[in-house]
């Protein structure tokens, strides 16, 4: 069982910037695709961005270019660096591990962490 924590976010005026990070524990999260997803209020939880295995990221359209998926496998660890933040952007975001070699079906989730970008 992988189990996921977050940290970072908080709040920032538009223009600025936050990251988060994710460390997991109880698996090898460099056998698992990574992924950042969000969800705003009254919508559903959305894709922002994902990573490989071997490293190869996406990025919804809304994010490209503004925030950098990456990963330390050696440190259990996924982070997103989020740069020239909008208000759209505010939501709560979660990492996820999912297809991870050891357990292909499942997928984990973080706790979640805020991000609020005010105008």
């Amino acid at each position: 069982q992988v189990q996921l924590v977050e940290s970072g976010g908080g709040s920032v005026q538009a223009g600025g910037s936050l990251s988060l990070s994710c460390t997991a524990s109880g698996g090898d999260f460099g056998r698992c695709e990574g992924g950042w997803y969000r969800q705003a209020p009254g919508k559903e939880r959305q894709l922002v961005s994902s990573i490989s295995r071997d490293g190869t990221t996406s990025y919804v359209d809304s994010v490209k270019a503004r925030f950098t998926i990456s990963r330390d496998n050696a440190k259990n660890t996924l982070h997103l660096q989020m740069n020239s933040l909008k208000t759209e952007d505010t939501a709560v975001y979660y990492c996820s591990a999912r297809a991870c070699l050891f357990r292909p079906w499942a997928t984990y989730w973080g706790q979640g962490a805020q991000v609020t970008v005010s105008s």
